[in-house]
């Protein structure tokens, strides 16, 4: 099947070229969504010539993203993957990902960290309560289990590119759309995270808090908006 990685890029200059060559051993297509960075990623892109779509303005994760499912719906690809630039995401679980697809198991595969003891996943205690959180509200809503709501290494089928080149969140885009698409199927796959080599992550326990209590402010208005049983 015809399979492409999104890999939005925001400031990624010291690691957006290893995570790229990763993916050349895994023969597979990608394109770098290059989010308005400010500093040299634009430059790293250009003079190793890689595939890559520069937005003008930063439109944050979200936008990056649907920029990239748009590349994967024009160019009639089957699979389209996300896959992070900072290097985290490991390409060799690509071909675990795809599989449930390929096999017509599943319409959107989750590499998650919580399925098998990852030794290199570190998270603070607000993280992890907070995806536990998640997680628990989302089966009291839909009767489904989802252990990684906030992994942003998935995989999905040519009907979910459709429905994310069409409608995707800017903000909280993973477990927003998890719930979206709980009418399809949704399955995850054990993956390990690699240790952030360059740069450091924004994530606060603050920041933790904030995103969480968001996203069940999103919870509630998807679901008082659309008037859906999602255990249907």
């Amino acid at each position: 099947m015809k399979t492409l990685v999104i890999i939005p890029c925001y400031n990624e200059e010291e690691s957006i070229l290893e995570t790229v060559r990763s993916l050349e051993k895994e023969k597979v297509d990608y394109v770098v969504i290059d989010d308005g960075s400010t500093d040299h990623s634009l430059q790293v892109l250009q003079e190793n010539h890689l595939n890559y779509i520069h937005l003008d303005n930063n439109l944050g994760i979200g936008g990056a993203i649907q920029t990239g499912y748009k590349y994967a719906r024009n160019k009639n690809y089957d699979i389209a993957i996300q896959m992070d630039g900072d290097g985290q995401h490991d390409a060799r679980y690509i071909k675990e990902l795809i599989k449930p697809i390929q096999q017509k198991k599943a319409n959107l595969v989750i590499g998650s960290r919580f399925l098998e003891k990852d030794p290199n996943f570190k998270s603070t205690f607000f993280r992890r309560i907070g995806i536990k959180i998640l997680s628990t509200l989302y089966k009291w809503i839909t009767g489904k289990t989802i252990k990684d709501m906030t992994s942003g290494f998935r995989a999905a089928d040519r009907s979910v590119i459709e429905i994310f080149s069409k409608d995707y969140p800017y903000e909280y885009p993973e477990p927003v759309t998890n719930l979206s698409i709980s009418h399809k199927s949704i399955v995850e796959v054990p993956v390990q995270m690699k240790k952030r080599e360059h740069g450091k992550s924004s994530i606060t326990p603050w920041k933790s808090m904030y995103y969480m209590l968001n996203v069940i402010l999103y919870f509630i208005i998807i679901i008082i908006s659309r008037g859906e049983d999602y255990r249907a």
